[in-house]
């Protein structure tokens, strides 16, 4: 194994570049720190994504803080996903440590407290701004991969929203798209089978219930106005830091579906919305995903491969992403081979398949001269870790057993009131701390629906009282026919006619006799 200077000059050769870094931390040999040999990460090539991979306990969400602070001092804007609700002390200086000051010096610069600019978001009902999108904005594909649709449901589920472009109904939320489909496969089935096709019902019932498991999960709360703008995840405070997004998903563990509907939709909007910007000198915005297992172990195929070409394409708009997990194994071999930036923290080999998963581990990493890779993984301490950046070139640095720097910012959580405090003076609370329910699809079918009712009933009333009128008529009609052919009828006017015909003859009969008498 080559000795320690051939291991300064490699590391010092393949550490060094041109445009602005972060530091990490200094570089190690046989276990020993060796001052003033930083390891830094160049910002030109943060777009290229990243890895943060350990096992529980080993440094990974300080690891996340340490680079999410020093982005944001550099004015680069950052979103966190805080799962398990540890990152909320990034907002407030670190109250120092004599360990902390320790670890600084023989890393060969000093501890300086800082607290970073903070957003607090939140897909539920937790503190924060509240995160939505409506159904119209993620369009029927995606919208059908996310309910994990067949061919043919994606086609229902197509038409719901060509009904609704083609009439201008709004689309907001999942009781927008039920109430939609309802009426397309009842009321309004005659409506659109001549310009849309029929629908299937078992087809329909399939999507209801695909609907409803999205629902269980929370996603009612998600779908809704006003949406979420994600120009507002890039801005810079009015001392040049880029603000620091923190989204709390502490009650998102149990539900995964909701997890990975928001990361692709987010992800999605962001390739859609944000301009194309080529190679510059940093990042426009960085995403750390926590517990990244949870987008990836519970979607659906057709959802990976959506996150996959997501993650391929968003870097030309000048966004990197940053996979946090417990190992390199949860995420896509697709989608762990376009990471650039590699941060390994110890790994534990207590059975067969731990020490199975620590080899496959091993082999992610570059050949090394310096270091046994799967042995190394199982003994590095708390704040080390392996790393791997792409140099400016985009070519692998040559990897390195890193002492990391500690966190500026409190390794510790918030207190309610600080939380409450930060959302208080927040520029866009009265932007996002509200609800709007305008009258949208199901208002305005449900109108529909009613109407069609109404009309219905008023036809049936009239048609009932014409009924009623001819069944009258022919009632009195029968009872005169009934009056006149009756026998007992026919004889009384038979004797009626009789004794008038008399009476008239009598008249005459007796007035003739007068006169002959009279002569």
């Amino acid at each position: 194994m080559p000795g320690l200077d051939r291991f300064q000059e490699i590391i010092s050769e393949g550490y060094t570049f041109k445009g602005d870094t972060i530091t990490l931390g200094a570089a190690m040999h046989e276990g020993e720190c060796q001052t003033g040999m930083f390891v830094s990460v160049p910002l030109k090539t943060l777009n290229r994504h990243g890895l943060i991979a350990g096992a529980t306990g080993t440094g990974k969400t300080k690891t996340m803080q340490i680079l999410a602070e020093q982005l944001s001092a550099k004015g680069i804007p950052v979103l966190m996903m805080d799962v398990k609700g540890d990152l909320s002390g990034i907002a407030a200086a670190s109250e120092g440590h004599p360990k902390i000051d320790q670890r600084h010096e023989k890393i060969g610069f000093p501890f300086e407290p800082g607290a970073s600019p903070v957003e607090f978001l939140t897909l539920s009902q937790d503190a924060g701004l509240r995160l939505r999108a409506t159904v119209a904005e993620f369009g029927p594909v995606l919208f059908s991969k996310i309910l994990g649709l067949n061919d043919i449901q994606a086609g229902i589920t197509a038409v719901v929203f060509k009904y609704c472009d083609d009439l201008d109904i709004p689309l907001l939320d999942l009781k927008d798209f039920r109430k939609t489909l309802q009426y397309l496969s009842n009321e309004g089935k005659d409506e659109i089978e001549a310009q849309y096709g029929s629908i299937a019902s078992s087809s329909v019932g399939a999507i209801m219930r695909k609907v409803v498991e999205l629902e269980q999960q929370g996603a009612d709360t998600f779908f809704g106005e006003p949406s979420f703008d994600v120009d507002d995840l890039c801005r810079i405070d009015e001392y040049g830091k880029g603000m620091v997004n923190v989204l709390r998903l502490t009650d998102i563990q149990d539900k995964p579906r909701l997890f990975s509907t928001f990361m692709l939709q987010l992800l999605a909007e962001i390739y859609a919305t944000f301009p194309e910007e080529g190679d510059q000198d940093q990042p426009k915005l960085v995403l750390f995903i926590d517990e990244a297992h949870l987008i990836f172990e519970e979607a659906p195929k057709v959802l990976l491969d959506q996150l996959e070409v997501i993650v391929k394409l968003i870097r030309s708009k000048g966004v990197g992403v940053f996979f946090v997990t417990q190992n390199p194994a949860d995420v896509p071999a697709d989608i762990l081979g376009q990471l650039g930036l590699k941060i390994q923290h110890s790994l534990r080999a207590f059975t067969a398949k731990d020490r199975k998963a620590i080899k496959l581990a091993a082999e992610n990493f570059p050949e090394s001269a310096f270091y046994e890779v799967d042995q190394l993984l199982t003994q590095m301490g708390i704040g080390e870790a392996l790393v791997t950046v792409l140099n400016e070139k985009g070519i692998p640095t040559p990897l390195v057993h890193a002492y990391l720097r500690a966190p500026q910012s409190r390794m510790d959580v918030l207190l309610p009131a600080e939380i409450q405090k930060i959302l208080r003076h927040s520029d866009l609370i009265d932007k996002y701390d509200r609800t709007i329910d305008r009258d949208s699809a199901h208002e305005i079918l449900q109108q529909k629906i009613e109407a069609a009712r109404e009309k219905e009933h008023q036809e049936k009333m009239q048609a009932q009282q014409e009924k009623a009128a001819g069944q009258k008529q022919a009632s009195t009609a029968n009872t005169f026919d009934k009056i006149l052919n009756n026998p007992t009828t026919r004889q009384i006017g038979r004797v009626v006619a009789r004794e008038l015909t008399r009476g008239l003859l009598g008249v005459l009969g007796v007035g003739g006799t007068t006169r002959k008498r009279r002569r």
